[in-house]
């Protein structure tokens, strides 16, 4: 079980690599590919007919996508705020100028 754990283990989510879909190649997945995927996942844990062992390996894949969806969206939060706080500087600066 120590295998499982070690995933969830560090509060760095900077220190992991980006999670993989199994068996694709070793690029990270988008937020849309996270997305989808933990759709299927839900759907899989939803019809009962995983085993315990798939359903923990299932938990486990899911808890990393959703890690990797948050802090995508965190940083597009952030983005934004930088966009709004440029805007808003842009406009107090030509406001001052007249």
């Amino acid at each position: 079980m120590s295998g499982a754990r070690a995933v969830g283990d560090s509060h760095e989510a900077s220190d992991r690599p980006a999670p993989r879909l199994h068996g694709q190649p070793e690029e990270p997945l988008t937020y849309e590919a996270a997305s989808a995927r933990v759709e299927e996942i839900i759907r899989r844990l939803d019809s009962g007919e995983a085993s315990l062992k798939e359903t923990l390996e299932l938990v486990s894949e899911g808890k990393g996508l959703i890690e990797l969806c948050a802090r995508e969206l965190s940083e597009v939060g952030d983005a934004l705020q930088e966009l709004r706080l440029d805007e808003l500087v842009s406009r107090l600066e030509s406001e001052a100028s007249r």
